[in-house]
């Protein structure tokens, strides 16, 4: 019975990891970790039946050290699922400062079909939500013709969406250079902001100024809790808030854009390696 179940799964890895190659290609990243899904099955079956016929020279602790380990996997696994897939299901949040929406891949003469569910979430947004500034951020990849900061400006600028409202950040290649940068871009323009508002008051006559002044002096008003929005696929969101927080964000919120459902899982397990290399590394 427990053959058969990892053969039919390992059977099933080997049909999406062609399901993924015909469908995207065979560069498509991680793609392989199908069939390395598939050659552990195999191997589990294979050696369930090795331990069975020589019981007596092989000591307990090695199956048990193997099934320990690929029980801990499993859960591991489902558990960085589990996140990914309720970072996927997160509620829109209306009124945001800012939204940092994650670049992607540029084509020659277009945008990679990622990109533009990303953009078109983001359309959404802009229109529901008029003062809330979005900026692009994404450096120019080698393969690609323009950054994807500036290919995002002309897709949004193109279907409606007020130049002003947007802030480009175009020298990331990474989520975490994402944030970072967008992190500077936000800083920079939140200071723009103050010292307009603050020439602005300046000006001002009549009962408004009362709360400004107090004996010739200013008055330090602090602001709100900035909030912002982190806007990617599905998948990714998780991560991308994660990521946020770690670079002092302390308001975050997701905002999902659809992810391609035939590669659906397959980017999720691909994330669930990403959230832990960035955890190894510090990066969240």
């Amino acid at each position: 019975m427990v053959d058969g179940i990892l053969l039919a799964l390992a059977a099933a890895c080997t049909v999406y990891f062609v399901i993924i190659v015909v469908y995207a290609g065979i560069g498509t990243s991680f793609a392989f970790i199908w069939l390395f899904f598939a050659a552990l099955l195999v191997f589990l079956v294979y050696g369930k039946w090795y331990y069975s016929r020589n019981m007596i020279r092989i000591p307990g602790w090695v199956p048990v050290s193997i099934v320990t380990t690929c029980v801990a996997g499993v859960i591991t696994m489902a558990l960085l699922c589990f996140l990914v897939f309720l970072g996927a299901a997160s509620p829109q949040e209306p009124g945001l400062d800012y939204v940092i929406v994650l670049g992607a891949r540029v084509k020659e003469h277009t945008i990679s079909d990622s990109l533009k569910k990303r953009l078109d979430r983001a359309i959404d947004y802009a229109q529901k939500n008029p003062d809330t500034y979005l900026v692009l951020s994404g450096g120019k990849g080698k393969d690609e013709p323009v950054s994807e900061a500036q290919a995002m400006y002309q897709y949004l600028v193109y279907n409606g969406v007020r130049p002003e409202q947007l802030l480009l950040e175009d020298r990331s290649a990474s989520t975490v250079e994402n944030i970072a940068y967008s992190k500077v871009v936000i800083e920079r323009h939140r200071d723009k902001l103050r010292l307009e508002r603050e020439e602005r008051e300046k000006r001002q006559q009549g009962p408004e100024a009362l709360f400004k002044r107090n004996g010739g002096n200013y008055l330090v008003v602090d602001d709100k809790p900035m909030e912002i929005g982190v806007l990617t696929s599905s998948f990714h969101v998780f991560r991308a808030r994660m990521i946020a927080k770690k670079w002092g964000f302390s308001h975050v919120y997701g905002i999902s854009a659809q992810s391609d459902p035939v590669l659906f899982v397959h980017l999720c397990v691909r994330e669930c390696a990403s959230i832990i290399k960035d955890r190894l590394m510090g990066n969240m």
